[in-house]
């Protein structure tokens, strides 16, 4: 077991080190310029069709409305890495990695664009004749089939990485966070969890989807009322919080407190790697959801699915980081969950530590939910749909099992696994770029001429 240790953690630090870093920034960068920055230029349009897609138009098909694929997406990737993730790259890389994390979902948005409208451009009915899609099938159907071991490697990393990242990983961060607050025992977390996992997750992706519409925009919501409310407090703290944050992203950072002190690319490694766990852009997720969203033009799709981006990093992972840094808690030596509980206690006395355990507990229960779709799509493409079931008992069964396990060797693995997904995808989205700016502007000239 330890020389697997080893060799996971070997591996690891390939994944996660800075020819990832380049190849994801570097992607971003590239599908950005190649769009003429118009994820950045559209994101208010964005807002405005993902709350128009509430309901579906008379022309869409899809077996949900985008808005309630939008909201599953968000629920997959609003997780643990929101709370947990972005106090691990504050207290391994200093303030400066907030920095490369917003860096990371401004040009991850030209990705997340990209990733979504290929996956509904090249989307395929499946034979219950329902939609799916992803970067399995945009390489498949775009790339042609000498390139279908590439969508197959992608659909085996996600299938795996989903039981680690997506199940008994994130029960086992609410289990620990309700067991510290509320006295909650480790068991009766998994059982009451498996239980109301079963009820969503055995009725597919439209019970998914109708869960999610009802509960990611009031979790969001609340936690930006609580984040706020703990800035308000520390409100003489934050222009220096900012100052912080902008000079460790291009200096080091001394050793004070706890805190190690960090390199400067401690702080771009640690921010890139934690703002990609938070988000997932690059990894393909988003267009595996979205590709089930009714729809009848892959660029609206795609323009609908970069919000999650914004949303996930650029307000919620900003709040995290922002009362952490502002709290100066970020040299106590803390980490995790608990520096994120410690900073909110901080601010809000007798409040804070309880905010975070049902944050945690919330967005734990929404990625579970949202990732069981995902890795259902990538078994189902390796496999069938005769994998269906008997992943769906499977998944659910998972869950006690996560919230009693020491889990270390899971993570590990899990968080590897997260990163090779993105190899694949990466590589598609760049042979396949041509295709996303023809349709672009294809989209944008048609409507020109209707205006």
């Amino acid at each position: 077991m330890q020389f697997l240790d080893s060799v996971v953690n070997s591996v690891n630090g390939l994944v996660w080190g800075p020819p990832m870093l380049v190849l994801i920034l570097g992607t971003g960068l590239y599908l950005m310029l190649r769009l003429g920055f118009m994820p950045l230029t559209k994101i208010a349009a964005g807002f405005r069709l993902a709350w128009r897609s509430r309901t579906k138009r008379g022309d869409d098909t899809g077996e949900i409305s985008p808005f309630q694929a939008l909201m599953t997406s968000l629920a997959a990737t609003v997780g643990t890495g929101n709370i947990a993730g972005v106090a691990t790259a504050i207290f391994l890389g200093g303030p400066g990695a907030l920095f490369w994390m917003w860096v990371t979902a401004l040009v991850g948005m030209a990705t997340k664009y990209s990733e979504v409208l290929l996956a509904v451009h090249y989307r395929e009915k499946d034979p219950r004749g329902e939609f799916t899609g992803g970067p399995m099938y945009a390489i498949r159907n775009g790339l042609g089939p000498k390139w279908a071991w590439l969508g197959m490697l992608f659909a085996l990393f996600g299938g795996l990485a989903g039981f680690g990242i997506g199940n008994m990983v994130q029960v086992n961060s609410m289990s620990d966070a309700l067991h510290a607050s509320f006295g909650v025992p480790d068991w009766v977390t998994g059982v009451v969890t498996m239980v109301l996992i079963g009820m969503v997750v055995l009725g597919g992706i439209r019970r998914i989807g109708a869960v999610a519409e009802a509960l990611v925009p009031f979790m969001c919501v609340a936690y930006i009322v609580a984040s706020v409310a703990a800035l308000v407090v520390m409100a003489d703290a934050i222009p220096a919080a900012f100052q912080l944050v902008f000079t460790h992203a291009f200096s080091p950072v001394a050793a004070t407190g706890g805190f190690a002190g960090a390199a400067v690319m401690a702080a771009m490694r640690y921010g890139v790697a934690r703002g990609i766990f938070s988000n997932e852009a690059g990894l393909g997720t988003a267009g595996i959801v979205q590709a089930a969203g009714a729809s009848s033009s892959p660029v609206r799709s795609g323009m609908i699915g970069m919000i999650g981006t914004f949303i996930d990093t650029i307000v919620i992972c900003t709040m995290t980081g922002m009362v952490i840094v502002c709290s100066g808690l970020w040299t106590s030596g803390d980490s995790g969950a608990v520096l994120s509980s410690a900073a909110f206690e901080a601010a809000l006395p007798g409040v804070g530590q309880y905010i975070i355990a049902v944050a945690l507990a919330i967005f734990a229960f929404t990625t579970i939910l949202g990732w069981s779709y995902l890795s259902e799509r990538c078994w189902e493409f390796l496999v069938g749909v005769r994998v269906i079931f008997p992943f769906r008992i499977i998944w659910v069964l998972a869950v006690p099992f996560g919230a009693i396990a020491q889990l270390d060797f899971a993570w590990l693995l899990a968080d590897t696994l997260n990163g090779l997904m993105a190899i694949p995808n990466l590589i598609a989205l760049v042979m396949l770029s041509p295709v996303v700016v023809k349709l672009t502007r294809e989209h944008f000239a048609q409507r020109e001429s209707e205006q």
